[in-house]
């Protein structure tokens, strides 16, 4: 770490880089999320290099932020540090205390119930403990698991994709109708509904998307070379069966 703070001041010093010194906690953390996210990436590759670039660049901006936030207004790093660990002890009395937990489940229920006495003041909503920060996708799941544990879900997977359904003919009307504020909306809904089959699957939506694009990337990539290889463009209106036959290759080596 003392590594990484030398190189920030250094970037922060009057004769520092103008980008660097022009940084507050607030622009700052808009590219520690892109670098998690890149982290996300590079952890579906498997690759150790780039996971170690990435993990880098994420540690980079963390530190970094914490370095802007003791600068104005004077965050102390190491109270940081000693509250997040009172913390962890406290929500893990299984672990450093007398409590039980024999599976996943009771450790969250624990969890929750140790959250909820933390919490002295009663939410005024059920929906005031779920982060609003969050990505879209993140914050569906967030907000459907805390809503399906007060009983508002549905009883089994079946009645989920019938909902499902239910939206996706919706979807197709408001295309047919040509209305696109409408379709955005509905599709919206379906993107949501997809979330709980996801929840009720147990699925991670984000890891799921995440691993899916990191196949499409990398099939895509193979089929681009192997085309490219017999002179040909990745152009359906110009050799279609070329780009069928290179893809559904690119499908069996991946």
């Amino acid at each position: 770490m003392k590594e990484t703070r030398s190189i920030i001041k250094r970037l922060r010093a009057e004769d520092g880089c103008p980008w660097d010194r022009k940084q507050t906690p607030l622009t700052l953390v808009r590219y520690l999320i892109e670098e998690a996210y890149e982290l996300q990436e590079a952890l579906h590759t498997e690759d150790h290099s780039h996971i170690e670039e990435e993990l880098g660049d994420t540690w980079f901006q963390m530190i970094f932020l914490i370095h802007l936030l003791e600068e104005n207004p004077g965050l102390d790093f190491s109270n940081v540090i000693k509250t997040n660990s009172e913390k962890m002890i406290r929500r893990h009395p299984h672990v450093f205390g007398d409590q039980r937990a024999e599976t996943v489940e009771d450790v969250k229920k624990t969890w929750e119930q140790v959250k909820t006495e933390e919490k002295k003041e009663k939410p005024a909503s059920l929906l005031d403990a779920v982060t609003s920060g969050t990505p879209p996708l993140t914050r569906a799941m967030d907000l459907s698991k805390v809503t399906a544990k007060a009983g508002f879900d549905w009883d089994n997977m079946d009645g989920v994709m019938e909902k499902l359904g239910e939206e996706w003919g919706e979807f197709k009307e408001a295309m047919d109708a040509k209305d696109k504020k409408a379709a955005s909306m509905e599709f919206g809904d379906l993107l949501f509904t997809l979330v709980n089959v996801a929840r009720f699957a147990g699925i991670d939506p984000n890891a799921a998307l995440a691993s899916s694009v990191a196949k499409f990337e990398k099939r895509y990539r193979l089929m681009e070379s192997m085309l490219a290889e017999k002179g040909l463009p990745v152009d359906r209106s110009v050799c279609a069966a070329q780009v069928d036959a290179g893809w559904d290759e690119a499908k069996q080596k991946t």
